[in-house]
C-alpha cells in the first residue's frame, strides 16, 4: 500500500459497509479489475502482442470489431464471474446476455462495453472500458428483460481509462473516486478521492461534423460557445472531441467542461448513437455523483426506463449549469419559444449570404 492512500480493495471494504451482498459486491468489483488489468496489458503491447487490426465480424449494432473489442469481451466475460457474484452478463458486442458460473445464487447483474473507442486503438489514443452493476430483480433464470432497469438502479458503474497510466474511475453511490494502476504491485491505488466537477465550463465536446444535422436547441448552444467572449456568453470556450466516451467524460471529470451527442437526423429511426445501458447510464451517475448533470436534452438518463438491450439516447453531460442550459434550450424550442436559428454560413457577411443576394 502506498503511504496514505488505499487500495481499491480496502476502500471498498470501507465504502460498501452495510449495504446488502457488501462482500459479494466488493468481489464482483474486484472481478472487474482484475479484467481492467488483463485488458491494460494488452493495449499496451499492441501490435507487439498481435492485438492490433480488424477482427472481420460484424457486432449486434452493425459495427466492425477490431481484435481487441473481441479480447476484452472475452477477457471480462471470463474474469467477472470468478467470484461467482454475477448471475448473467451483459455486453454490447453479443445480441443476448450470458449465464454466470453461478446464475441460481449470484445476487448481480453486470453490463458492459470491454473496449470503448476502438476506433482508436490503431493510432495508440486512449480508449476504455464501461461497465454498470445491477441487483438481480428475482430468484428466477436471469434473462434479457431483468437488464432493463432505469439508471437509478444501479448500484456500482465504472470505467477504466488505458492511457499513459490505466485509471478506474469508480462510483457505488457516495461519490466518484479515481484508482491509479501500480504496474509494480499489479493492484489499484486510491489518487483522485471525491473527484468534482468545476461549475463553471470553459470546453465543449461535440462532433461538430454532424453540424447540418443537428437540432435547433444543439445548433443555438453551439453557436453560443463559439461567438465566445463577443457574444452572448461573454467568455471563450475551447472544443474537444475524442471520439471516445471513456476520454471525453474523463476530461470533464478533471477539468470540467460539457459533453454532447446529441439526437440528430443524420439516421432518423435512432433516437441517438450512445447505448443507454452500457455507456450513457454509467457514465450519468458518475458524473452526477460528482456534481455535474447527465440528460438526453429533454430529461433526466438516470430516468430513462429501457426499452431494449441494446437502445441507444441522445446524451448531454458535464457542468451542471451547462446541461441545464441546454435543456433550457431544448423545452423553449419544443414549445415554440425560441428565436428562429440561422446558421452563421448564412448571416450577412457570409459568402453564401452575399451570393443569394447578388
Amino acid at each position: 500500500m502506498h503511504l496514505g492512500r488505499p487500495t481499491l480493495q480496502t476502500f471498498l471494504a470501507q465504502q460498501l459497509v452495510g449495504t446488502e451482498h457488501q462482500h459479494q459486491l466488493a468481489a464482483l468489483l474486484g472481478d472487474v479489475a482484475a479484467a481492467v488489468i488483463a485488458i491494460a496489458q494488452m493495449t499496451a503491447r499492441g501490435a507487439l502482442g498481435g492485438y492490433l487490426g480488424a477482427h472481420g465480424a460484424l457486432n449486434p449494432q452493425g459495427e466492425r470489431q477490431q481484435r481487441l473489442d473481441v479480447l476484452a469481451h472475452e477477457v471480462m466475460l471470463d474474469l467477472c464471474q470468478r467470484s461467482g457474484s454475477v448471475a448473467a452478463m451483459a455486453s454490447e458486442e453479443i445480441e443476448q446476455p450470458v449465464l454466470g458460473r453461478n446464475p441460481a445464487g449470484g445476487p448481480y447483474l453486470l453490463l458492459f462495453d470491454p473496449l470503448d473507442g476502438s476506433s482508436n486503438i490503431d493510432i495508440n489514443a486512449s480508449i476504455g472500458t464501461i461497465f454498470s452493476v445491477l441487483k438481480r430483480p428475482h430468484l428466477l433464470a436471469p434473462d434479457a428483460a431483468d437488464f432493463l432497469q432505469p439508471g437509478h438502479a444501479q448500484v456500482a458503474a465504472g470505467y477504466a481509462i488505458y492511457g499513459p497510466s490505466t485509471m478506474l474511475v469508480l462510483t457505488v453511490g457516495r461519490g466518484t473516486h479515481g484508482f491509479t494502476l501500480d504496474c509494480e504491485r499489479g493492484q489499484f491505488t486510491l489518487t483522485h478521492a471525491d473527484l468534482r466537477i468545476p461549475d463553471e465550463a470553459h470546453e465543449f465536446a461535440i462532433n461538430t461534423s454532424n453540424v447540418r444535422f443537428w437540432e435547433a436547441p444543439v445548433q443555438r448552444y453551439v453557436s453560443e460557445c463559439q461567438a465566445g467572449a463577443t457574444g452572448e456568453r461573454a467568455r471563450d470556450f475551447n472544443m474537444r472531441w475524442v471520439a471516445s466516451l471513456v476520454s471525453d467524460a474523463h476530461r470533464i471529470l478533471m477539468r470540467g467542461g460539457v459533453f454532447l451527442y446529441p439526437r440528430d437526423h443524420k439516421e432518423p429511426p435512432r433516437a441517438g448513437r450512445l447505448r443507454l445501458l452500457y455507456e450513457a447510464n454509467p457514465v450519468a451517475w458518475l458524473i452526477e455523483q460528482a456534481g455535474g448533470r447527465a440528460g438526453t436534452g429533454r430529461e433526466r438518463l438516470l430516468d430513462v426506463v429501457p426499452a431494449e438491450l441494446h437502445q441507444r439516447v441522445p446524451v448531454v453531460f458535464g457542468c451542471r449549469d451547462e446541461v441545464e442550459r441546454i435543456e433550457r434550450y431544448h423545452h423553449e424550442h419544443d414549445c415554440g419559444a425560441d428565436k428562429p436559428y440561422v446558421s452563421p454560413l448564412f448571416n450577412e457577411r457570409s459568402l453564401f449570404r452575399a451570393q443569394e443576394l447578388a
